[in-house]
């Protein structure tokens, strides 16, 4: 298992986030080769890393 130094990420909110508690995520850009996902409700929480390939797949199959 790969450890990533994430202290200087710049996270981001889903642009499906609203000001009102909803399911929301972040994630981070400028980490190489992967993506860092967090629930923007617990920042300090657990990070889900998923691979640069597998999220741009991920993304190009989820509906707007």
């Amino acid at each position: 298992m790969h450890e990533y130094d994430l202290s200087t990420a710049r996270w981001r909110k889903s642009s499906y986030s609203n000001g009102q508690g909803g399911d929301c995520v972040e994630v981070a850009d400028g980490v190489p080769r992967v993506v860092p996902v967090r629930d923007s409700k617990v920042p300090q929480g657990p990070t889900l890393v998923i691979g640069a390939k597998a999220w741009s797949t991920f993304i190009g199959w989820a509906p707007l």
